[in-house]
């Protein structure tokens, strides 16, 4: 006896829902891509998201992500995503999302395939086997100042001619970095994050808080940083994160204080991804303030799966700073997250000899190490010469290497032993 003629407002729907926008990328393997856009709005409710690939439907999702499986490694992919209401109106098509599936890299032959998800096992850093491993790698320099240096050709040499294990983005919280514009340098760390994945490194995301030193500063920041890094990533396998690079000018229970506030922020929303812990007098232990490696051991941060961090630079840091390291990694689990051949200023003259002191301690013990610094910053510790990266290389061999890029490259190089039984 009834007929529908319209809404209940007593018109009939024809409003479209707005174009979905952002479309974009967050994490590919050489079978899939897992895409996300930002959420459309309609007069009445979006219902749903019609996704296409190459210009023909494949799927349709309540939510603002999906991951697309079936595909061919190493080939281009171009998708869209439409949004629809209830009475069935579309809208236009997104703005188009390009990706290529990684490709040509042997299964289980990357670093990040091999170990799998990290975990701390006692006083060591184990890969998904519980095997204790020591991973390689470098550090970028600041993104606000040398993020032009992280390139596709630059990471390509890092992985492949390098053989680097791990990149670690150094994300400037002060000195004209995060504060300044937390969108556009949260984006970059997000990129940053599917680079090193795509090349099957592991991605340490560095909260680089140095002026002012106690971390509590930057703490509103870090936990708003850190829950969109770890709620979008945490389903990867290849993280670390870095949640205080060089506290400065305070207590070690300071510091223990600002981590016990952060980590249950992180856990939230990634229970599994190691988080490594700054240590006082700028990450060396204490050492730097005429303390020792005790101040932690003895008053440890009550969290599991974590690590805490030392940095050196041999050409400042002598044989008490050794004696530390030492000391502390058969107590508590130690990341070296940064170090120099050179002073603590990253520049002068190399020490090569005490540097491979460390070294040599460290892989004794299977310490993982991250060295200052992948730019071509003039001081001696960035690793290319002066306008490398404004010339986009060559970022592979040596040629455009100072001698410390020649000393680390070679060490790096070195091919690893991760255990898989």
């Amino acid at each position: 006896m009834w007929k529908l003629l319209g809404d209940s407002s007593g018109g009939t729907d024809t409003a479209a829902p707005s174009t979905p926008t952002g479309l974009r990328a967050t994490g590919s393997t050489s079978s899939s891509v897992s895409l996300a856009w930002n959420a459309s709005t309609d007069n009445v409710g979006v219902t749903g998201y019609l996704l296409y690939r190459d210009g023909s439907q494949i799927a349709t999702t309540a939510g603002t992500s999906y991951t697309v499986g079936g595909l061919a490694p190493g080939t281009a992919y171009t998708f869209a995503v439409r949004a629809r209401d209830a009475a069935g109106n579309t809208s236009s098509a997104s703005g188009p999302a390009t990706v290529t599936t990684p490709g040509g890299t042997t299964p289980g032959s990357t670093p990040a395939q091999v170990n799998g998800r990290l975990k701390v096992c006692g006083v060591q850093l184990c890969n998904q086997y519980g095997r204790p491993i020591q991973l390689r790698g470098m550090s970028s320099h600041g993104l606000q100042w040398y993020g032009h240096c992280l390139t596709d050709g630059s990471l390509d040499a890092l992985a492949g001619d390098w053989n680097a294990d791990v990149l670690r983005i150094s994300l400037y919280v002060q000195e004209g970095g995060y504060e300044t514009n937390p969108r556009m340098f949260t984006d970059r760390v997000h990129q940053l994050i599917e680079m090193a994945t795509a090349r099957g490194m592991y991605a340490l995301v560095d909260w680089h808080q140095l002026t002012p030193g106690d971390p509590h500063h930057n703490l509103d920041r870090a936990k708003t940083f850190f829950t969109e890094i770890a709620q979008r990533h945490r389903g990867k396998t290849n993280l670390l994160y870095d949640i205080a690079n060089e506290p400065n000018g305070v207590s070690w229970s300071r510091i223990k204080s600002y981590a016990e506030q952060l980590i249950p922020v992180i856990r939230a929303q990634d229970p599994a991804t190691p988080i490594l812990i700054g240590t006082h007098g700028w990450g060396s232990l204490g050492v730097s303030d005429g303390r020792d490696e005790t101040d932690v051991i003895n008053n440890p941060v009550q969290a599991t799966n974590i690590m805490y961090t030392f940095h050196f630079y041999a050409a400042s840091h002598g044989q008490e700073y050794l004696n530390a390291l030492d000391r502390a990694s058969d107590r508590i689990p130690v990341f070296v997250t940064e170090f120099g051949t050179q002073e603590a200023s990253g520049d002068g003259a190399d020490d090569f000899a005490r540097a491979q002191q460390y070294l040599d301690l460290m892989g004794a013990k299977k310490i993982s190490w991250v060295n200052w610094n992948f730019s071509d910053d003039h001081r001696s510790g960035a690793v290319f010469k002066a306008g490398t990266c404004d010339d986009n290389g060559p970022w592979a061999g040596t040629n455009a290497l100072k001698p410390a890029g020649v000393w680390v490259r070679d060490r790096i190089r070195t091919p690893d032993s991760f255990p898989t039984a």
